[in-house]
């Protein structure tokens, strides 16, 4: 009886669609989940009533996901959930750990190779044997083609056809790459190490040629979860049908619409013929977004709309479950650095404000584009943090750190406390676990290796399970070894720890994360989509990337672009996906149905008087200024206005606001126009309405009282 209540407890809260998701009978099911909409909880609220009802053992489970920050949170909610045992990893991170366990069986008592932190030394040296030099940016690319094969499941005798046939646009010619790949595996083997994609093979393979490793495999894990089904690429398919064994009880969660690493090999194809792959499926939509204003959803789902191709046919209407917040404002600047400027005075004012830094967010299509933002962050004394494991990975101390963590695993005993035993290691390069030094370099250093000794601390969480017989399995706490292959692991993926910070991010690297605020910069054509974008799925993805960045955004939303990259460069269009200008001036937004053919009539430039910003939406034009920019508001002749409007607009027997709105009115008492010249050019008053209007207006910001432009005999 009361486990019975345990897992009806589990289904409380729920929204009706979720609830569908979470009793959804064994088998296959495909939850679709937009942006916000509860997807985490609904997986792991299935996982936990399956538990608690008895239908299912925990330790049975195996839940897939992309991040170690994403398996950290569905191990803390299945806890809170009160379900212990199941296994939430990486698709790393649990190939790994099963590659490390069958290793004496399966390599006969040789030694398990080194797992390679990163491919790029070794392709330099590629290179080099088939006669290419590179820098080391060129390798980079290399490596990063290199990844793409192996996660595709390409040899390199087949990359010239398959590269082909993928369009990839590679940085030398499709045959010269291949001899590069083919070396990089010739040099790998010599050295005695693999990297990430050998060690998911290897499970493929330790299962799929071994018949015991396959039985105890399958006898320990029986049902499977992965979570953004949108990102697996063909190796880690191959995997996941491995562990499945021709069994069906598996739940995927992802969400096409946020597709945005087809380059890396993934592909939502697995998502979207999923149904057609196992017949009889469940299929449940989630579309009640929960993160973000009804504002911000709107603004995406007018983005997505006008999508097209595979993923647009399990496309999803968010609605926003959110009170109403501020409209997201749209922003053009005369050149980059005017841009980064005032996106930095904007984070200076909402950090003033109470805005914590860590829940801001300025997010770019290229990390090239960080700089710039770096620079004027810095100048406006607002702290930041640069997402991506180039910039934390690379730093002198935390390159450091890992070569201390490496060599500690020869000293420090395995079954020293993982914390204990990084805090240990990391006192060879100087760290302590004592209060942060003052501010400057070496407090950021200082909260650098901090960083290190958290990541420990999460990773050392959860115990991995590991069978001992089909029937049969023990917990083995993590070790040192198993942190510092986390690491190597973060380091290829760009997955930084969190640093108090205004966070500087690419699109890319937001997905999965949310701020409170966000700036969307740089949002021109050549940029977002990138001048790369060719074909028509290409710039699908492009689009896709906007959305992504949009549904970040939990209640402020900016989005900007630069007319220049320079003062006085060339002229760039706005990015094709942004809202279009309407012939009035304000901010339209794309819709369904056909386009509409561009307007011929030139809508005006108007400036903030403040700032200097452009001016998109009609209230702002009207204005002349930002909404958030100060007002400096007249509220004595605003009182005049208003009532003179009224008596008018009962004389006319109209609507008040057919005389003049009320953001016409505020930008009156602001802009206190003295001439005719100055009042027809606040947007909203054009030759009628001066006719109408003017003298009695212009009468009224010299300060006459309403009854002397309206004589009580008029009415």
């Amino acid at each position: 009886m009361e486990v019975h209540s345990a897992s009806v407890r589990v289904l409380a809260g729920l929204d009706p669609e979720q609830r569908s998701a979470v009793t959804a009978p064994a088998g296959p099911v495909c939850i679709l989940a937009g942006a916000g909409t509860g997807k985490t909880r609904a997986v792991t609220s299935r996982i936990a009533h399956r538990a608690l009802s008895g239908e299912i053992s925990a330790r049975h489970v195996l839940a897939v996901t992309f991040t170690a920050r994403a398996a950290a949170e569905m191990r803390s909610r299945l806890t809170v959930l009160g379900v212990q045992g199941v296994q939430a990893r990486t698709f790393h991170a649990a190939a790994l750990r099963q590659v490390r366990y069958f290793a004496p069986r399966l390599l006969q008592g040789r030694a398990m190779p080194e797992l390679l932190d990163s491919k790029v030394r070794l392709v330099t040296l590629a290179a080099a044997k088939v006669g290419l030099r590179t820098d080391r940016a060129a390798a980079r690319d290399l490596a990063g083609e290199i990844e793409w094969a192996k996660s595709s499941l390409v040899e390199p005798a087949e990359y010239v056809v398959a590269a082909a046939k993928a369009l990839r646009d590679t940085s030398h010619e499709p045959a010269k790459v291949a001899d590069v790949f083919a070396a990089y595996e010739r040099l790998k083997r010599s050295n005695g190490v693999i990297d990430f994609e050998d060690m998911l093979r290897a499970a493929v393979w330790g299962i799929e040629e071994h018949r015991d490793v396959a039985e105890q495999v399958r006898a320990q894990y029986r049902h499977f979860v992965v979570d953004e089904y949108q990102d697996v690429n063909p190796l880690q398919q191959r995997l996941l049908e491995a562990w499945l064994g021709g069994r069906d009880d598996l739940t995927v969660v992802g969400d096409a619409s946020q597709t945005i690493y087809s380059f890396t090999g993934a592909t939502s194809s697995y998502l979207v013929d999923f149904p057609r792959r196992h017949r009889g499926a469940t299929v449940v939509r989630l579309v009640r977004d929960y993160r973000s204003t009804p504002q911000v959803v709107g603004l995406a789902n007018a983005v997505i709309s006008q999508a097209r191709g595979a993923e647009a046919r399990l496309r999803l209407e968010l609605v926003g479950q959110r009170p109403p917040g501020a409209e997201p404002e749209l922003r053009i600047f005369t050149d980059e650095p005017a841009e980064a400027n005032a996106v930095a005075t904007r984070c200076r004012a909402l950090v003033d404000a109470g805005t914590p830094a860590r829940e801001i967010a300025v997010l770019f299509r290229t990390n090239a584009q960080s700089e710039a933002y770096e620079k004027a962050l810095t100048e406006a004394q607002v702290p930041y943090v640069v997402q991506g494991a180039e910039r934390f990975f690379e730093r002198t101390e935390v390159r450091q750190a890992m070569v201390a963590l490496r060599a500690a695993t020869r000293s420090i005993p395995g079954e020293t406390p993982l914390r204990t035993a990084v805090v240990e290691a990391l006192s060879a390069v100087g760290w302590a676990p004592d209060a942060p030094p003052a501010g400057g370099a070496v407090r950021e250093r200082w909260e650098a290796l901090a960083a290190l000794v958290q990541l420990a601390e999460e990773y050392a969480a959860t115990p991995e399970v590991v069978p001992i017989s089909p029937a049969a399995s023990v917990e083995r706490p993590a070790t040192l070894a198993d942190f510092n292959d986390e690491l190597a692991r973060r380091a290829t993926q760009q997955h930084v720890p969190t640093v108090d910070g205004v966070t500087l991010a690419s699109l890319h690297s937001a997905k999965g994360l949310e701020w409170d605020a966000v700036f969307l910069v740089g949002l021109s054509e050549g940029t977002l989509p990138t001048t790369y974008a060719r074909t028509a799925e290409q710039v699908e993805e492009e689009r896709r990337l906007l959305y992504v960045g949009i549904t970040r955004a939990r209640e402020w939303l900016w989005l900007s672009y630069a007319s220049a990259r320079s003062p006085g460069g060339r002229a760039r269009r706005p990015s094709r996906f942004l809202p279009q200008l309407d012939r009035s001036g304000g901010a339209e937004r794309a819709g369904p149905g056909p386009a509409r053919k561009p307007e011929r009539r030139r809508t005006q430039i108007v400036s903030c008087r403040i700032c200097g910003a452009t001016l998109l939406a009609g209230p702002d034009r009207k204005l002349g200024r930002c909404p958030t920019c100060p007002s400096d508001i007249d509220e004595e002749l605003h009182e005049r206005l208003c009532e003179w409007r009224l008596r008018v607009a009962g004389a006319q027997k109209v609507p008040a606001y057919v005389v003049f709105t009320d953001a016409t009115l505020v930008a009156l008492a602001e802009r206190r126009p003295g001439r005719s010249e100055e009042l027809i050019a606040i947007a909203g008053i054009g030759p009628r309405k001066l006719g109408l209007y003017g003298e009695a207006v212009l009468a009224l910001v010299g300060g006459a009282a309403v009854d002397d432009v309206c004589p009580q005999k008029t009415f």
